[in-house]
Parts: structure tokens; C-alpha cells; sequence
């Protein structure tokens, strides 16, 4: 049957075409040219599905802009070109057909397609702004989202090949072409979205410049020396992307955790890389980290103190993301940290790191004396790191939930790892795999410091330990550098 013959019947009720335009588009998306026969062109149809078209396409580009973006008349030109010409296409095939009908056909075909994927395309968009999707998938939405394009496109020429019976050589010929002149568009537009974000290059302020090391120097000046005769927990938590504010929130609130319930004010410190605290908190680098660590260790009882040192940022293997444009910074990597911790002369130490593979640290950092979480294993992703969030996924899990809850790290880690492990689970996520290690002294140590530290009243812990625990305690420590460190790794039950 030719385009000529073709005959539409306008039902009586818009819901009607409207549902009908609906199923002919659905059909066209298989590649059935059943598409023709229930498709319903009517002027209203494509007056209404070219508003639901490109408002579809705002809402998506709108969730996917991010913060501070901006309308882009460029961009939404760059979208209406498209129905522009399928609408052109129809009056020419119209015209050379002699059947007006066709003339909103292949338009109100392609619009509805792309309705219907820009919906798709924004739902995925909110469910990845939430962190609900895998993380393997990130990689792969660019692709989905091009592959949509082209589907609903050449879905349009496909039943319009086999309507006018094309030779399959010419189809093959026009389909490639297509697929080749609409990714290079779509690749070379991407920088035109609807909502564009304007580049501004990062500035210091001349303030930020000059309050930088007084915020510094006033920190480090409110570090208390410890009670003698008495064990004293510390406080250090970095935050080390400044991109995204859930690492300095997530910070602040174990720090006011630590401070309020377990008594650390006095002895606590953040360093906060963030894009909006340069006036108000120190920065973490690696100088000011290293000077943080030196301080408490001046100001602590080597035998006695214990420090809990905690840091959440973005990270790679043996890597911590140390970022806060426009000034340039080295990334904390794990063999630094171990010697700033050794140089530092702090002996006593519970070290969480909150970040992608942060299990790489764990050889590293291991000693002794020395407790390593991590919130993932050293090939795993973590999860949580949105604008949206407050607090990281295990960082949520650990310290907001179940360090609440429990008067032991061992405890707490176990049910954190069990929260973080059903939220992943929940989402499609594969397992970050959060690790927990022990040092051999630290198995018998940690229990006092334990109960100093979940305890209102705080013995002494000469008076928890005896004295033959002691010395064997420093006898190891002593020859602790030139004996294979011995650890315990805790996994799930």
C-alpha cells in the first residue's frame, strides 16, 4: 500500500488520539508498520505532544544540570531543530504523496518517542541523583541515553522503508548514515545542554589568604594537654574533597558526636576542605594535617591517650582525595599518613577512612597499636557521596547509627557493615565490603580505652591494666618495627 492511500480517522475524543498516538509509537519503536494505522496526526496532537516533548527534555536536562546552572537559549535551539526538520520531512512526503494526512505523521511519531524517552532518561536522572543506582551504570547512562536517540529516529525511518518498500541496500545505506550524522551531533551538542552550568574559574579571596592560618593556628591552640594519670581520647577528622558537602558535613557531625557524648572538647580538630568554609575552618592538607597530628601528639599522654583519627573524601587505591580549588594539593596517600601518625608520637590509634578502596590503606596503616576501619575493601567502591546527603552510606551506618547504639568499635563495625550491606543490597549496589583490623596490643588495650570512652566515669587505665600487661606492652612496642605486624581482621558473621 502506497502513502498516497493512506487514510487516518480522527476519533471524536482527544484522550482518545491521544491514547492512540500513543500505542501507533510503541508499535513504531518494534518496527511494526502497524504504527499507521493507529496513529492519529492530527494538528492538536502535535501541538500537544511538541509541548510534552520539550518540556519532557527541560525536566532532563534540569536534573541532570548541576548546582548553579543556568537556561541555555543554545541549547534548547539545538533540541527544536530536530522536529523542525522531521516536520519538513512530512510536508514534503505529503506534498509528493498528495495525501495532506501525512503531513504531522512522521512529526507526532517522533515526538512522542521523545516524550516518552526523555521521561526515561529523567527518571534514571533522579534515581542516580539519589545514589540509587549501581555504580557500574554511571559509566554506561551516556551510551543509554544516545542509544535512545538513535532508536526512536531510525525506528521512524525503518517503518517508513518498509511502508514505501526501499531496497534493502538503500536502507542500509540511509540507516548508517543516520546513526553516524545524529551521534556526531549529539556528541558535539553535549556542551549545549538546556541547563548549562557557566564555567567561573575558582578565586581565593585576599581574606581567605590571610584567615587561613589564624583559622589554623586557633585550632591547634584549643588542643588541651591531657589529664596525667588519666586516659584521654583525641579527636581528628579530615574531610578532603570540597566539591561536595557531605564529607564536611559528615566531619562536623562525628566531631560533635565525639565532643558532646564522649567528651573530646577540648581535644578534638577538623581540617574541612570545602568550597564555602575558607572563612570559617581550617583546610585539610597534607601541612596542616601533619601539624594537627604533631600538635596532639604534644599534647597527649603517649601511654596513656588514644587518638581517633577519621577521614571522608572521594579515593583510589592508597589514595585520599585531598581537593579544594583553586589552590593545588597533593592527595593523602597512606604511606605519608602512616609516617605523619609515626612522627607524630602517637602510639594509640582508631583510624576510619571513609572513601572509595579505602581498604588499600589498611597494610599501611596496620600496627600494633593501631585500629583500621575502612568502609570498603581495597577494590570496592563506597557509596553516599551525593550533594544531597548528609552523611556517607557507612558513615550514616557507623557513627550516626550504630556507634549510638553500641559501647565497642567491634560491635559497631559489625552492625554497621550489616546496615551498609542490606542499603547496598536495596539499591543494586555491589557490596563496598567494609573492613576492620585489630593490632595485636590494640586486642587488649581497646577494651579499657573502650570503657573510658562509652563510660561517663573515666578510671584511670593504670588502674585497669596491671602492671605485667604494661611492660609486655612496651617491651612490644619497643621491637614492634622489626617484627611482622600482627592483626585481626574482623568479616561478617
Amino acid at each position: 500500500m502506497s502513502l498516497a492511500s493512506l487514510k487516518t480517522i480522527s476519533l471524536q475524543r482527544f484522550s482518545l488520539n491521544f491514547a492512540a498516538n500513543i500505542i501507533a509509537t510503541l508499535w513504531m519503536l518494534v518496527g511494526s508498520t502497524r504504527a499507521f494505522s493507529w496513529v492519529k496526526p492530527t494538528f492538536i496532537q502535535f501541538a500537544v505532544f511538541a509541548l510534552l516533548a520539550l518540556s519532557s527534555n527541560v525536566l532532563f536536562s534540569w536534573l541532570a544540570a548541576e548546582n548553579g546552572s543556568i537556561f541555555n537559549e543554545q541549547g534548547l535551539v539545538s533540541y527544536l531543530i530536530w522536529p523542525m526538520i522531521i516536520l519538513l520531512g512530512g510536508i514534503i512526503l505529503a506534498r509528493r504523496a498528495g495525501n495532506q494526512t501525512l503531513m504531522f505523521v512522521p512529526v507526532v511519531l517522533w515526538l512522542v518517542a521523545d516524550t516518552l524517552s526523555a521521561l526515561l532518561q529523567s527518571l534514571v536522572q533522579l534515581l542516580g541523583s539519589y545514589g540509587w543506582l549501581p555504580s557500574w551504570s554511571y559509566s554506561l547512562l551516556p551510551i543509554l541515553f544516545l542509544v535512545l536517540f538513535l532508536w526512536q529516529t531510525l525506528a521512524l525511518l525503518w517503518i517508513f522503508f518498509r511502508r514505501l518498500r526501499i531496497p534493502w541496500w538503500e536502507r542500509v545505506i540511509v540507516l548508517v548514515g543516520a546513526v553516524a550524522l545524529l551521534t556526531i551531533w549529539q556528541r558535539n551538542v553535549a556542551d549545549q545542554p538546556i541547563f548549562k552550568q557557566i564555567p567561573v574559574e575558582p578565586v581565593l579571596a585576599e581574606t581567605a589568604l590571610y584567615e587561613q592560618p589564624r583559622l589554623l593556628q586557633q585550632a591547634l591552640n584549643s588542643i588541651d594537654p591531657s589529664t596525667s594519670g588519666k586516659t584521654d581520647w583525641y579527636f581528628m577528622g579530615v574531610a578532603g574533597f570540597s566539591g561536595q558537602n557531605v564529607f564536611r558535613s559528615e566531619i562536623n557531625k562525628v566531631r560533635e558526636l565525639f565532643d558532646v557524648r564522649f567528651g573530646t572538647s577540648g581535644h578534638s580538630l577538623s581540617l574541612i576542605n570545602n568550597t564555602y568554609s575558607w572563612l570559617d575552618e581550617p583546610i585539610a592538607t597534607k601541612t596542616s594535617i601533619l601539624r594537627g597530628l604533631k600538635k596532639i601528639g604534644q599534647q597527649m599522654n603517649a601511654d596513656e591517650d588514644v587518638l581517633f583519627l577519621t577521614l571522608s573524601s572521594h579515593g583510589n587505591e592508597n589514595i585520599i582525595q585531598l581537593a579544594n580549588p583553586p589552590l593545588a594539593m597533593e592527595n593523602l596517600d597512606a604511606t605519608w599518613l602512616r609516617e605523619a601518625l609515626d612522627v607524630s608520637g602517637i602510639r594509640w590509634r582508631v583510624i576510619v577512612v571513609s572513601a572509595c578502596y579505602s581498604g588499600s590503606f589498611i597494610d599501611e596503616l596496620a600496627s600494633p597499636t593501631t585500629v583500621v576501619i575502612t568502609a570498603s575493601a581495597a577494590d570496592k567502591a563506597s557509596f553516599g557521596c551525593t550533594n544531597t546527603a548528609e552523611m556517607t552510606y557507612f558513615g550514616q551506618a557507623f557513627f550516626a547509627e550504630s556507634l549510638r547504639s553500641n559501647t565497642s568499635f567491634e560491635s559497631a563495625f559489625k552492625d554497621a557493615r550489616l546496615r551498609v550491606n542490606d542499603r547496598e543490597s536495596a539499591m543494586g549496589f555491589e557490596p563496598s565490603d567494609p573492613q576492620m583490623v585489630i593490632g595485636s596490643l590494640m586486642q587488649t588495650a581497646l577494651p579499657v580505652f573502650e570503657q573510658v570512652l562509652f563510660d561517663k566515669a573515666r578510671p584511670p587505665v593504670a588502674r585497669i591494666i596491671n602492671d605485667s600487661d604494661s611492660i609486655a606492652i612496651n617491651i612490644a612496642e619497643d621491637i614492634a618495627s622489626s617484627q611482622p605486624v600482627a592483626n585481626t581482621a574482623i568479616t561478617a558473621n
